[in-house]
């Protein structure tokens, strides 16, 4: 068969052995291609005479297996294009619903495909297409980082374009600053008993050891972090201090403070990962701001705009500047110049501010719904995450394991852990299914599966 050397077509080779009707069997290797992701959403197949030219069989079987797949929701046509793997909503996917991946909602009265059509073509429009695609400055244009300071202003302040970096996402822009504190002599790492696993993987490759200090109510300890530094002398601490991921605490003011101060009385660098503070009409000031002298400020748009847009911004501490720009160009030559052309058009033309505004509302909306139908979970009111606390000897393993055969993925606190002792729970976010009635269906059933287990008690 030539599919295999056919770009378009390779997922013929799918193609089940034996009897049945070949329009049959075309339609279950197209199916088993989109299930296991060899085939994605927008993906172009061949044209139906392609397709019956490497199968040897007449265009009629062809067009019947098309049409097949039309009515099982997997391909749409487009007039004059040709035909299209379909984008499906995540809940229509194997009927399973996700309240494990932390999403921004979609905006409410806003069409995130057609703003990323109109602009990218603006873009393509105003600029040589050559020069566009070509090697760019690491950490972005000196326009890109002038949007970006923008952008960071409700949380951060005034800040000088020049210090701002454009990375590839947040995890790129992380793993620049541990590489920086590595590289400068540092050997651990300071986080809550919960965090935001991508920076357990990030400290464990340039070989910071993690240790944990303690939380309360109102989230990391200062005085235990105090007593911690006092002992193991580590390089930095590690806080997302609103909405934390996962257990949606928003440090107070006071509390930014006071881990300012103690940071600062033990020589400590911070590492403040924000990505949730534009959802607040009015966001707290950054920890930056306190200790602007230690403090590495990373906010991206992943958990406000879309993770589509891998676009983070960094802003390192001035001893640390130029330390930290060489591990991002070492880790990411660049960011992707299409997307952060994109990024820094919107928030120049009030487009990014729309479409926050946009998030916000359906946000709101959804938090209302997770505090009706859960009204012990815990969180902000602007949040796309909530917490839910599980007693200490409730089985988190085996709530998720009956939540999935319910059509449910949630996250348990297994997933955030840095070490051994910490809270139980689970962490539930609220942006990934597409539709409202989804998300309150899917929360009724794990409010279901809480009811068949003792109360939840307060941890902390």
């Amino acid at each position: 068969m030539d599919s295999v050397t056919h770009p378009s077509a390779r997922w013929l080779a799918r193609l089940p052995p034996g009897g049945g009707p070949m329009y049959a069997r075309v339609v279950e290797a197209l199916e088993a291609a989109v299930r296991d992701g060899e085939l994605q959403a927008g993906d172009q197949l061949p044209p139906q005479r392609t397709v019956a030219g490497i199968l040897g069989v007449d265009l009629t079987t062809v067009t019947r297996a098309y049409a097949a797949a039309r009515d099982r929701g997997l391909i749409e046509g487009a007039v004059g294009r040709g035909t299209f793997i379909r984008a499906r909503a995540a809940e229509d996917e194997a009927g399973l619903v996700d309240l494990s991946m932390n999403l921004p909602p979609p905006p409410q009265g806003l069409s995130l495909a057609s703003l990323i059509k109109d602009t990218t073509a603006a873009v393509l429009d105003r600029a040589d297409p050559a020069t566009l695609m070509s090697y760019h400055p690491g950490g972005g244009s000196l326009g890109q980082r002038t949007s970006a300071a923008a952008w960071l202003a409700p949380s951060l302040g005034p800040v000088a374009p020049e210090r701002v970096l454009i990375t590839p996402g947040a995890q790129t822009g992380l793993a620049a600053i541990l590489a920086a504190i590595a590289g400068a002599g540092g050997r651990a790492l300071v986080t809550e008993p919960l965090v935001y696993p991508g920076v357990l993987t990030a400290a464990r490759q340039f070989g910071l050891e993690v240790l944990v200090c303690p939380t309360d109510a109102g989230g990391l300890d200062p005085e235990a972090l105090a007593r911690l530094c006092a002992t193991a002398r580590p390089a930095a601490l590690y806080v997302t201090p609103t909405t934390n991921n996962p257990t949606a605490v928003t440090l107070d003011l006071a509390r930014r403070q006071a881990l300012a101060d103690a940071a600062r009385a033990a020589d400590l660098w911070i590492v403040e990962d924000d990505p949730y503070a534009r959802l607040f009409d009015q966001p707290l000031p950054a920890i930056a701001t306190l200790a602007p002298e230690r403090t590495f400020h990373l906010a991206t748009l992943s958990k406000c705009l879309s993770p589509g847009l891998r676009t983070a911004f960094l802003v390192p501490p001035a001893p640390m500047a130029d330390r930290t720009a060489e591990a991002l160009r070492t880790l990411a030559l660049m960011p992707s110049p299409l997307m952060s052309a994109v990024v820094s058009t919107w928030i120049r033309e009030g487009v990014a501010e729309r479409l926050l505004a946009a998030v916000r509302k359906e946000a709101r909306a959804r938090r209302l719904i997770a505090a009706e139908v859960l009204p012990q979970a815990r969180g902000a009111a602007e949040g796309v995450h909530v917490w839910l606390d599980l007693p200490p000897e409730g089985r988190a393993d085996r709530l998720h394991r009956l939540a999935q055969e319910k059509g449910l993925a949630l996250a348990t606190a297994d997933a955030f852990a840095a070490g051994p002792d910490h809270p139980n729970g689970l962490r539930i976010s609220l942006g990934g299914p597409g539709k409202q009635a989804v998300l309150r269906a899917a929360l009724e059933g794990v409010a279901a599966l809480l009811g068949a287990a003792p109360a939840a008690r307060p941890v902390v």
